[in-house]
């Protein structure tokens, strides 16, 4: 773990009289900061604000400085109303931030340039430092090229460090020149689940210093990664932000936000036998997308909460970025001090948790009625079915028994309806690929037990044990063509799985581990085989991923697996047996055993009494301290032979993989004067709904003859080891070329075809000669001719990961302005964090409804002082010298956003104020 940044000294506290003690059960004395004594002095019945509302207050309270966080902030949180404009801005002071390594690497080399610039103005390198601890988790980097072998995971492993040399090298030179830095090395699991088993520590106590006591105070983050929220399992407060975002956390930024709705989601009854925790979360993430609350709260309450095990509430904490929530909070209980207990916590940490939280009287699950929310959505577990979620978003939830019939539908449909768009009569035939592999459309060709979602959880990792023991037993096979992995979120799940005799029943089906990481969710799933591969593409083939995960937009997975559906493990197992989609299996049998008896789903499903009688197995607290001991004391030797370059200052040695970042050329203390707004822009793309940042940020493989791929081959690199678009995410010149490069991406510019299809690829049309470029290559001839460029979209823009290179190489193409219907909330604040304007269409306007062809030029105009979420105009001058007006929101939503923009972006802005320091 990263070390703790020493306190500073602190004036008086606007709120002293709140420094209260509390007692441990061994008598041990503590301090904090209290809620109840505040809301004594100010008159406000803290007990009825929503639980996440009061760790946030906490951290306000305590921060309370007089400059950054003030005595107004304090008293506007604790007035917190269920209904009301949201306007008040929050400085939320995290504990602590949370990196894996994808978004991790750019940050650090943002890092480095900024020691760059101190020490070009003579400045001390070291005035750049993260103030709070950091802790990189390297878990996005491996790759399933090897599956199905005892090999797979030591082959995997060797290939990941070949490949990522120049990036873990850099990654130890920010150990040595960072105090407050720590890196969790490749191997150990999924960022998520260690920063649940070994990161998290549920209360912090602050180093004494001079004028500032030695306070508890709760574990609160942010983290590079969407799916930071799977903490909210255990009542920590915390959720994914760019890295953009997380840079200025680190180095004294509050995260700033609106006061926030909070929506209580009352759980009542209890799962039924044979259902699991992932067909709960898809249920939940289908509910809360249709109650919409991008940008909320969601706090889980009730009885049926109660009854959830901590792994089961990290689930669907997990997915809030499914459900498009900021959070999925779960409070403190008697389950989470449990979860601790099992996980190797030290007896001193957790009595210090469990007496804190009761101190703060924050203990225990909220009963109906208890709490003021926004507004309560509720669900009876008893209702929730086995389900899948498909063929291309999370939110889309389908009934286990639809499956077959929903599949067939789509294969028809046309792509608008998110079908797509084949011949009905094609579903049935089969297509022999060269080497022999007999393929049919909706044939499953991953099968992937993978993802922060479900590889924590070790009642579906049992289950999914247990389905292959009794697979085995019956004489069930996969069949060979078929790539099976098992990607484990931590090492410990090996261990219980052996200890409960399962791992061997799933490696005889191919599901040997192969990666201890995130793998299939995020576009790791390595390639298919070349005859596979020529004969998808050859007969535009519609064949199927079934995965655990989280995550299955388009081109995601695999470029040329066309659907994908999120599954339970045990699932995952059972279509990898079937082999098909348009299978039945809730009527049909899995397949054939031995004799060629037929196998249904219900003879090798297991109950959930077998379930439970495993569950020993999964909790050890020494096999947890024993695991997680090994990350300072036995790294590994692929780790430990890793060197970097030393110092306080990178040198930035000649690499592909990391290059010194252009956001700082020209650096100068004072920002550039420059006009707000845009003038005499050209339209890049004009896109449709639910635009995600896999669609924006360079994702997945880089291919050959694309301007990336043009890119790695003048600079020597061979085809083999071009590597990921993520992995080299700390070279701008390999992600600005693959930004809007995805091979699913539809830019309405372009007319559809004579069938009425979309061309598909990161293309637009150049104006005003209307000639078809890559957008790449038309952004540079723009910005050659000192033209900006803006894009429009439908809704949902920025849908997705935490992507910062979504909004980085938006802007390194010269994109001044997003207008969309609307954003996803990470997307639009990365935006406005590199300087691009996030612009709102009211009402029911659209680029569709304006009739806009892409040939118009555009003009933006924001008021004479700029002001969050105020009016601002577009003006639209069409081919023929035609203007007319559309009013827009400014999507600059707090002032401290309106700061950064007119610095030119969060970095300018946070370096001006430490190099001033």
């Amino acid at each position: 773990m990263a070390k703790a940044a020493p306190a500073k000294k602190a004036p008086a506290h606007a709120f002293a009289k709140t420094l209260k003690s509390f007692s441990t059960a061994s008598g041990k004395e503590g301090l904090f900061y209290s809620l109840p004594q505040l809301g004594k002095q100010l008159g406000v019945d803290v007990s009825r604000l929503p639980v996440s509302i009061r760790v946030v207050l906490e951290s306000v309270l305590r921060n309370c400085d007089g400059k950054k966080v003030t005595k107004e902030h304090v008293e506007q949180l604790i007035h917190w109303k269920p209904v009301a404009d949201r306007v008040d801005e929050i400085p939320f002071v995290v504990a602590r931030v949370v990196l894996q390594d994808f978004t991790g690497v750019p940050l650090l080399a943002d890092l480095a340039a900024m020691r760059n610039v101190a020490e070009t103005m003579g400045k001390n390198p070291k005035t750049i430092e993260p103030l709070v601890p950091v802790d990189l988790v390297v878990d996005h980097s491996v790759m399933i090229d090897h599956y199905g072998s005892k090999k797979a995971l030591d082959l995997n492993m060797k290939l990941e460090f070949e490949r990522n040399q120049e990036r873990y090298e850099f990654m130890k030179w920010g150990m040595q020149a960072f105090d407050t830095f720590g890196v969790v090395p490749p191997g150990f699991g999924i960022v998520h689940q260690v920063n649940l088993e070994y990161l998290a520590r549920g209360v912090h106590k602050a180093a004494a210093a001079r004028g500032t006591p030695a306070v508890h105070y709760p574990d609160t983050l942010v983290g590079t990664d969407s799916h930071t929220t799977m903490i909210n399992g255990i009542g920590v407060v915390g959720w994914g932000v760019g890295g953009i975002e997380a840079e200025a956390g680190m180095l004294g930024q509050p995260v700033y936000f609106l006061t926030p709705d909070v929506v209580g989601f009352e759980l009542t009854g209890k799962l039924r036998e044979g259902v699991t925790a992932t067909d709960l979360v898809l249920t939940v993430t289908e509910i809360l997308r249709k109650h919409k609350v991008v940008g909320k709260f969601v706090e889980f309450f009730g009885e049926g909460t109660r009854t959830l095990a901590l792994p089961d509430r990290a689930t669907i904490a997990n997915m809030a970025p499914e459900y498009g929530a900021t959070m999925g909070f779960f409070p403190v209980d008697e389950k989470t001090v449990e979860y601790f207990k099992g996980t190797g916590r030290s007896k001193a940490e957790i009595e210090a948790f469990e007496a804190y939280f009761k101190a703060q009287k924050m203990y225990g699950v909220p009963g109906a009625g208890e709490i003021d929310y926004t507004s309560v959505v509720s669900l009876d577990l008893s209702t929730v079915a086995p389900s899948l979620a498909g063929p291309k978003r999370p939110q889309d939830r389908i009934e286990l028994g639809s499956l077959a019939s929903t599949f067939s539908e789509l294969f028809s449909k046309p792509t608008a309806n998110n079908g797509f768009n084949q011949p009905a009569e094609k579903l049935g035939q089969a297509f022999t690929a060269a080497d022999g592999t007999v393929i049919h459309n909706g044939d499953v060709l991953i099968a992937a037990i993978t993802s922060c979602t479900n590889t924590s959880n070790p009642g579906v990792l049992l289950a999914a044990g247990l389905v292959a023991k009794k697979a085995v037993e019956a004489g069930l096979k996969v069949a060979p063509h078929i790539k099976t992995s098992l990607a484990p979120g931590s090492r410990i799940v090996t261990e219980y799985l052996e200890k409960a005799g399962l791992l061997p029943y799933l490696e005889k089906l191919g599901f040997n581990v192969a990666a201890y990481g995130c793998t299939t969710c995020i576009g790791n799933a390595g390639d298919l085989t070349p005859e596979i591969n020529e004969v998808i593409q050859k007969n535009d083939l519609v064949c199927a991923a079934v995965l655990s995960g989280n995550r299955n937009f388009e081109a995601r997975i695999h470029p040329n697996l066309k659907a994908n559906f999120l599954a339970s493990p045990p699932l995952v197992v059972a279509y990898a047996i079937a082999g098909n989609v348009t299978k039945d299996l809730m009527t049909q049998p899995v397949g054939k055993g031995k004799k060629g008896k037929d196998v249904y789903l219900g003879d090798i499903w297991p109950t959930s009494d077998e379930i439970y009688a495993l569950m020993k197995h999964a909790m050890n607290a020494k096999a947890f301290k024993a695991n997680y001991d090994k990350v300072k004391n036995d790294p590994g030797k692929l780790w430990e032979k890793v060197k970097g370059v030393a110092g306080q200052v990178y040198t930035w040695p000649k690499s592909t993989y990391i290059a010194q970042p252009p956001f700082f050329e020209g650096f100068t203390m004072e920002p550039a004067v420059t006009e707000s707004g845009v003038k005499g822009a050209k339209i890049m793309a004009l896109f449709g709904d639910s635009i995600t940042t896999d669609h924006i940020s360079p994702a997945g493989a880089i291919k050959v003859g694309t301007p990336g791929g043009q890119f790695l081959n003048d600079n020597g690199v061979q085809k083999a080891d071009f590597n990921s678009y993520g992995s080299r995410r700390g070279n701008h010149e390999v992600m600005m070329r693959g930004t809007f490069a995805n091979v699913r991406v539809k830019n309405l510019m372009i007319p559809p075809k004579e069938d009425g299809s979309r061309e598909e690829g990161g293309l637009t049309l150049l104006q005003p000669s209307g000639e078809k470029a890559f957008i790449y290559d038309a952004a540079m001839q723009y910005i050659a001719a000192g033209t900006p460029t803006v894009i429009f979209a439908g809704e949902e823009y920025g849908t997705g990961s935490s992507r910062d290179w979504a909004a980085k190489g938006t802007q390194l193409l010269g994109i001044k302005a997003v207008v969309a219907r609307s954003f996803e909330r990470i997307h639009r604040s990365n935006l406005v964090g590199m300087g691009v304007l996030p612009l709102q269409f009211k009402g029911e306007d659209s680029w569709e409804t304006l009739g806009l062809t892409g040939s118009e030029t555009i003009d933006v105009v924001l008021g004479a002082e700029i002001k969050p979420q105020s009016d601002a105009t577009l003006v639209i001058t069409g081919a023929d010298g035609t203007s007319r007006k559309v009013t827009v929101t400014l999507r600059i939503d707090t002032a401290i956003e309106v700061d950064y923009y007119k610095h030119g972006g969060i970095l300018p802005f946070v370096l001006r104020q430490l190099l001033a320091a």
